[in-house]
């Protein structure tokens, strides 16, 4: 009966939360417990993010999921051999809709979390900071490298590293875009 967080998937309607809430609260009952479970949701289609600000105010946290983000919005197929490697979570699309969870999260006073592979790219870090997100979920083997990258950065150019994203046309111009900016990353 220690402290707990569920975080669920693939919610892409407030009935989805409030469903799901119903169930933990009847189980809170059951079990007699009084402490509270904090629920989060994952913002993986794009409805969520575009309603992220209503999920907030009763979500406890959210974290973007951009590997299905990412197929979602851009309508790709991540598992089809030839259709993968035009998965880009550096998309435009892709990064509006996180800065739209980011902002839905801060109205409420919520954390917003990134996780999958945008998440463990450092390069991805100052345009992630620029849109809102307050933390990154990423793989062991990138920690480093992004700890590295966020030493280096302070606010006002991440804000204008996501703003200049947020103009480009492609994934592939944001990286360019960055490349220059971040060599070493």
């Amino acid at each position: 009966f220690g402290q707990c967080k569920i975080l669920l998937p693939m919610i892409a309607t407030l009935a989805d939360l409030r469903d799901v809430r119903k169930v933990i609260d009847e189980e809170m009952k059951a079990l007699a417990r009084t402490a509270p479970i904090e629920v989060g949701i994952m913002v993986e289609v794009p409805s969520a993010a575009l309603i992220s600000r209503t999920l907030a105010a009763e979500a406890d946290f959210l974290s973007v999921g951009t590997n299905d983000l990412a197929q979602y919005t851009l309508a790709i197929d991540r598992v089809n051999a030839r259709l993968a490697k035009q998965l880009d979570p550096f998309h435009p699309a892709v990064l509006r809709l996180i800065q739209l969870a980011a902002e839905g999260a801060k109205a409420h006073g919520r954390w917003v979390g990134v996780c999958g592979s945008l998440a463990s790219f450092p390069l991805a870090a100052p345009v992630l900071i620029g849109l809102g997100v307050t933390e990154l979920s990423a793989t062991s083997g990138s920690i480093a490298g992004i700890k590295a990258m966020v030493r280096t950065l302070d606010m006002n150019t991440c804000k204008a590293a996501a703003d200049a994203a947020l103009a480009l046309e492609s994934g592939e111009a944001v990286r360019r875009m960055l490349a220059k900016s971040w060599p070493e990353a």
